[in-house]
């Protein structure tokens, strides 16, 4: 039986990179997928066929995950559409580096609302349905980065050590209810983002498995931890890191 089957799960942030690796094994694992995309409409709409192909219900919907009004009404859209909802992936996020002297206020304000109050936002709008049904799982993507800082990203630092203190406290708050929340913190992944940075050998001398990781690597984190093999894992990050931070 495959691990997923049946579940409905929703992804933001999917078009591309790991929201797109982590659509693509759930679907492959049974389970029914609506995601969420924003400026990338072909590549969304392309996905939506690519999961539909794999023989289950797929979705995708145009939204701004940092806008509150819009995640609420995406969250009751997707319940409509599927008819319940036991996964949600809060994966949409940006970067907008630069050394904390010469960050604009607007560099600040941009990563923090996209990636720790878009969680918020889509947290909020999904535990209703989740504390009706008693059951649910919320998985929150945030970064080594997070944990231990980078020079050059206070505010993707920030907003992903924001996440941790967010997961932590909703696991707390809705262990209760038999929702469980959790977040993985990927290290040094080989994606879009990280493909042309300057420093990528560096990154790569630092990790003990001397390599960087995959989309994949964190799509079967993230399948682990919406199955039924992790109902008593709630409050964790787990590290795909390759052991960078060890």
């Amino acid at each position: 039986m495959k691990l997923l089957e049946g579940k409905i799960a929703l992804i933001t942030g999917a078009s591309k990179g790991i929201g797109k690796s982590i659509a693509l094994k759930y679907a492959q694992q049974g389970a029914n997928v609506a995601f969420t995309y924003l400026s990338s409409i072909e590549k969304g709409q392309a996905l939506e066929t690519e999961l539909a192909a794999l023989g289950i219900k797929a979705k995708g919907y145009r939204s701004d995950a940092s806008i509150f009004n819009e995640s609420e009404n995406l969250i009751n859209q997707v319940i409509t559409d599927f008819g319940g909802l036991d996964i949600l992936v809060n994966n949409a996020g940006i970067t907008k580096d630069g050394l904390l002297m010469r960050m604009s206020e607007e560099q600040w304000d941009s990563v923090i609302t996209t990636n720790l109050k878009s969680v918020f936002n889509l947290t909020k709008a999904a535990m209703k349905q989740m504390m009706k049904q008693k059951n649910g799982s919320i998985i929150n993507l945030t970064s080594v980065v997070g944990i231990r800082g980078n020079a050059g990203q206070a505010n993707y630092a920030a907003s992903k050590a924001g996440i941790i203190g967010f997961t932590k406290s909703v696991a707390l708050e809705l262990g209760s209810r038999n929702i469980r929340s959790n977040a993985i913190a990927p290290g040094f992944i080989e994606t879009e983002m990280t493909h042309d940075l300057a420093n990528k050998e560096e990154w790569l001398k630092g990790i003990p498995l001397k390599r960087g990781g995959s989309p994949e690597d964190v799509a079967n984190c993230a399948v682990f931890l919406g199955s039924e093999l992790s109902t008593y894992i709630t409050g964790q990050v787990l590290q795909v890191d390759g052991g960078m931070l060890t």
